[in-house]
């Protein structure tokens, strides 16, 4: 199994959530945050034979890029993957306990209710987090007022917080649904934006079959 470009940018966007990971037969792969308040899931080309559970997904990733074109053999009856490439250059990997991993449920998530809905493109979020990180603020607010859908990030803890804010859509809601900045574990790209008045939202890319499940801070609101 040689793994996609594609798959191993998700995988090295999942060690920004969970440093662990459990595979599941499939080409599916599923992870959770360790608070549980953030949950990522992709459909991915490669077709995993076995369940089975890394612990550190960093160290297994630094590990592949050792070679220039790494192939992963899973094997039924092995509590370990090789990692080789031609005849002579390889790598054992051992496999965790699963029960020291931190994953998703089984279940399926779904949003409980869909309030309301925006498309982000990616130069937009590429912005609004620099502007995060240059102003140093800790929280996103999915603002909406006078009719529009406003991105903001600020401090809401400060009255004097310095701001940055983007319009994304229209509405005729009042809301403020509030994120901390340090739960968009997202890869870059355009998404598309749904969110729920019980605190949860999902997060679509529309480059990578990709789903981020994102929950909301205990004050949002919203007045429909």
């Amino acid at each position: 199994m040689k793994l996609s470009d594609k798959t191993v940018k998700v995988l090295q966007n999942f060690t920004t959530i969970n440093q662990s990971l459990s595979f599941k037969s499939g080409n599916s792969l599923r992870t959770i945050s360790p608070m549980q308040n953030v949950l990522a899931e992709a459909k991915i080309e490669e077709h995993i034979p076995k369940d089975f559970a890394i612990y550190d997904l960093p160290q297994f990733l630094n590990t592949l890029n050792l070679y220039d074109d790494p192939e992963v053999d899973v094997i039924s009856n092995e509590s370990y993957l090789t990692i080789k490439e031609g005849k002579f250059n390889r790598s054992k990997y051992f496999f965790s306990d699963p029960s020291v991993i931190i994953a998703p449920p089984d279940k399926e998530m779904e949003l409980p209710s869909k309030e309301v809905t925006f498309t982000i493109q990616a130069i937009q979020l590429q912005k609004i987090l620099k502007a995060a990180a240059i102003l140093c603020l800790p929280d996103l607010s999915v603002v909406g007022v006078d009719g529009a859908i406003r991105l903001l990030v600020t401090d809401r803890k400060n009255q004097t917080s310095n701001d940055h804010s983007v319009v994304v859509g229209k509405t005729d809601a009042n809301f403020s649904f509030n994120f901390k900045i340090e739960n968009l574990k997202l890869i870059t790209g355009t998404y598309q934006v749904t969110i729920s008045e019980k605190k949860l939202s999902k997060f679509e890319n529309e480059n990578f079959n990709l789903t981020y499940y994102i929950a909301l801070e205990p004050d949002s609101t919203y007045e429909g």
